[in-house]
């Protein structure tokens, strides 16, 4: 999950940026937002059931793929054996075959990155409220997002680097609620008395 979270987004994290360094003084923080997405529980959730969900796609087009090289050897083999009728009929199947597995790529490629982009989407709001109290609890002036490499950002030492901080706080923030303990067994009933023997 390496894609860039709207830029909506990353321009908040920059807001106010001239007269920060303006006014001198300002504690600065870096953080790089796709790692903290990337990187947090709810990100790695995310990745986990994205493969999932498309492992059966990726299966489908995997199969395609060895369906058309298998006609392409077979093409490769008995070309020379072949009569017109029948070479003109193989070659037909893998044209057929070629532009059907493009297309199924190109629509897997396509509903994979739509799934993926909302999935970062959902996190990087949720992340940035994170990113506002931890930089007003802390005291910082401004946040700048260090995952592009158009950040104009040369240098900065590591105490300034948040990303770590921040993951650690989302995922306190954001924590799935513990599952609730099982109910405890009711006792089992006291057994029966043994009868009296007879006399």
């Amino acid at each position: 999950m390496k894609r860039m979270i709207p830029m909506i987004v990353l321009a908040a994290l920059t807001v106010g940026m001239g007269s920060a360094f303006a006014q001198g003084g300002q504690k600065v923080g870096i953080i790089n937002i796709q790692q903290a997405i990337a990187q947090s529980a709810d990100g790695q959730k995310a990745a986990t059931a994205l493969q999932a969900k498309f492992t059966p796609k990726r299966n489908e087009l995997e199969k395609m793929n060895g369906e058309l090289t298998a006609l392409q050897e077979q093409l490769r083999n008995q070309e020379k054996t072949l009569s017109d009728d029948a070479r003109n009929k193989l070659m037909r199947q893998i044209d057929d075959k070629t532009r059907a597995l493009n297309r199924a790529n190109e629509d897997a490629q396509a509903e994979f990155q739509t799934a993926e982009q909302d999935a970062i989407n959902e996190i990087g709001q949720k992340m940035m409220g994170v990113i506002t109290e931890f930089a007003e609890k802390g005291g910082y002036s401004m946040v700048l997002d260090v995952s592009s490499p158009q950040t104009p950002v040369l240098y900065a030492d590591q105490p300034s680097n948040i990303t770590q901080a921040v993951i650690e706080a989302y995922n306190k923030a954001h924590a799935a609620p513990a599952a609730a303990a099982p109910a405890a067994a009711a006792p089992k009933p006291a057994a029966a008395p043994a009868a009296a023997p007879k006399p």
